[in-house]
């Protein structure tokens, strides 16, 4: 392949802030040390390397290195370290911070490591660093088993479990990485290294919530459960002017549903969706997203049926992995994105009147506003037990903006004045995979809480010189 290094010829951007001026013999070398892809501006496959969800992100690397395996990867990292060159890695491209992206930078995009191997009768599934949700969900289903990912099947299993990870299992077994049960990981020095309970339990304990500030994850190990391979879930809607009493009809079904039952709400816009009558595509409307995992659906699903009068119930039996697609269609690739949210101990009459009268306000027709019920399993662990902390939350909730770029109104004001609102109501906490490119580093502090120190103080034993700094950034303790 004919590389366009002309493009890197400049200089890629140095861990000091300046640019590395980087030979062709430099590049080719590179290049013939691993099996993957070496690409630059122009190169095949380029453009698809650097895409990423959030449009709002406007940068680009200047190499990216596509690796096949974790020698690969410690071949690139160690290159990285060598020549001073700042380094991120792209697991799918779903952060919303854009992290994955180190302007001017290398880019690890892991995409070529993508494999899925399922151990059913040990229930382990062992995951590559480029998978999405959907690739995990259809390999473990073929044996009734599952794992907690989250809600949409293109979000990158490696960004959603290194910053904790929660979905519609989440209340029956606990965040992502509470199932987490060991890494393959490359560190700074370049060595690739097993992380579990026993063998270098410290990293293990970090990786689990510490996003990727302490190596590169080549293999994840995730403990199974029997799930599916049908569960009872799908959306339900009313019309907005009905939010109140959805609302708390919600608060009522979260303070008794049993673990096998998870439910979000969102108020937003009717989509223009087959399964929506036409008269309610792009008005406002209150929704119910459910999934049970267990038995006795109809039962438990009884408080959202006796709303009665839904613009549409699609709630009934489907394939697990059909349920963890739903929503898909809600964050396409291409729009702008700006969210902000909190975790919540509970859902008081008076934070769900705030959340209403902020989500109403919304004007673009892709905005949305939600709660996501996460209670349960995640609340039995030791505040320090994984890094991810937030050991008391009940709920997720917050804000997000949605966008067509030069085409609807910005969004950012709206959230921003949604958000102050609901603050009040916080546990002090925020989820570290909700974060934006803008926040700061108290927000990250405030994201671990009483795990923070612990974790500059791994940090500093494996990445003194904070060469995984394109992320979430930890520094380390010296």
């Amino acid at each position: 392949m004919q590389h366009g290094y002309a493009s890197v010829a400049p200089g890629i951007a140095g861990l000091d802030g300046g640019h590395v001026r980087m030979s062709s013999e430099q590049l080719d070398d590179l290049g013939a040390r691993i099996e993957g892809r070496l690409l630059c501006a122009g190169d095949d496959g380029w453009d698809d390397a650097v895409l990423v969800w959030n449009a709002m992100v406007a940068k680009l690397p200047a190499l990216v290195v596509q690796p096949a395996s974790a020698r690969d990867v410690s071949t690139a990292v160690s290159f990285a370290r060598d020549n001073g060159l700042l380094l991120s890695v792209k697991g799918g491209g779903h952060n919303i911070a854009g992290t994955c992206i180190a302007e001017d930078g290398v880019m690890l995009d892991m995409s070529r490591m993508r494999d899925v191997v399922v151990e059913p009768e040990a229930r382990l599934a062992h995951v590559g660093p480029g998978c999405l949700l959907g690739d995990v969900d259809r390999a473990t289903q073929e044996h009734g088993l599952a794992t907690t990912l989250g809600f949409v099947s293109e979000t990158g299993v490696a960004g959603l479990t290194l910053g904790g990870g929660f979905g519609y299992l989440a209340r029956r077994f606990g965040w992502a990485v509470d199932n987490l049960e060991e890494v393959e990981i490359v560190t700074a020095d370049g060595e690739i290294r097993i992380a579990n309970r026993d063998r270098n339990s410290d990293l293990h304990w970090a990786i689990r919530g510490g996003g990727g500030n302490f190596g590169v994850v080549t293999r994840f190990t995730f403990r199974l459960h029997e799930v599916g391979p049908t569960v009872t879930g799908g959306l339900v809607l009313w019309d907005v002017d009905r939010a109140a009493e959805v609302l708390s009809a919600y608060r009522d079904l979260t303070q008794s549903a049993p673990r096998e039952l998870t439910a979000a709400t969102a108020i937003l816009t009717a989509p223009p969706a087959p399964f929506v009558p036409a008269e309610w595509h792009g008005k406002r409307a209150v929704g119910i997203v459910a999934c049970h995992s267990g038995a006795s659906p109809e039962r438990d699903l009884e408080p959202i049926r006796a709303l009665g009068d839904p613009i549409v119930d699609l709630i009934g039996p489907r394939p697990y992995a059909v349920q963890q697609s739903m929503m898909d269609d809600i964050d396409p690739k291409g729009l702008h994105q700006y969210w902000k949210a909190e975790f919540l101990a509970d859902l008081s009459p008076a934070y769900l009147d705030a959340f209403r009268e902020q989500a109403v306000k919304a004007t673009s027709h892709h905005s949305y506003s939600v709660i996501f019920h996460i209670g349960g399993a995640l609340n039995e662990r030791t505040a320090d037990d994984g890094a991810v902390g937030n050991r008391d939350a009940q709920f997720i909730s917050g804000f997000s903006g949605v966008w067509v770029p030069g085409e609807t109104p910005d969004q950012t004001s709206w959230v921003q004045e949604a958000w102050a609102a609901i603050q009040p109501f916080s546990t002090g906490g925020n989820y570290v995979n909700f974060q934006l490119a803008e926040d700061d580093g108290e927000r990250t502090v405030a994201a671990y809480g009483t795990n923070y120190e612990r974790l500059r103080r791994v940090k500093g034993a494996y990445d003194p010189e904070n060469l995984f700094r394109s992320n979430r950034n930890i520094p380390p303790a010296i």
